[in-house]
């Protein structure tokens, strides 16, 4: 049971670090902190993905899951969505 949530949990952090390598270098998004304020938010983005899965996923239970275990899309959007919020307030200048 124990490696079950560690695989999601892993995986989880695997989108949130590749969604802020991402922001952070290729589309270069001033955000408050720098890299590492850029990892703390899309972790966070990734996990609130995962339980918004967890609550709506009769909601989207038709999108692809990784090894049946792990659907990637919902950490993955919120991810993005969760950066691309937190670019906009910190981008005041």
């Amino acid at each position: 049971m124990f490696n079950y949530y560690f695989n999601i949990g892993l995986t989880y952090f695997i989108i949130g670090f590749a969604v802020s390598l991402f922001f952070y270098f290729v589309l270069k998004k001033p955000i408050f902190g720098k890299f590492w304020g850029t990892l703390v938010i899309s972790l966070v983005g990734a996990f609130l993905g995962g339980i918004i899965e967890h609550f709506f996923s009769n909601l989207i239970e038709r999108l692809a899951n990784l090894n049946n275990s792990v659907n990637i899309f919902p950490p993955l959007i919120t991810a993005f969505v969760v950066i691309w919020l937190f670019s906009l307030v910190s981008d005041k200048k």
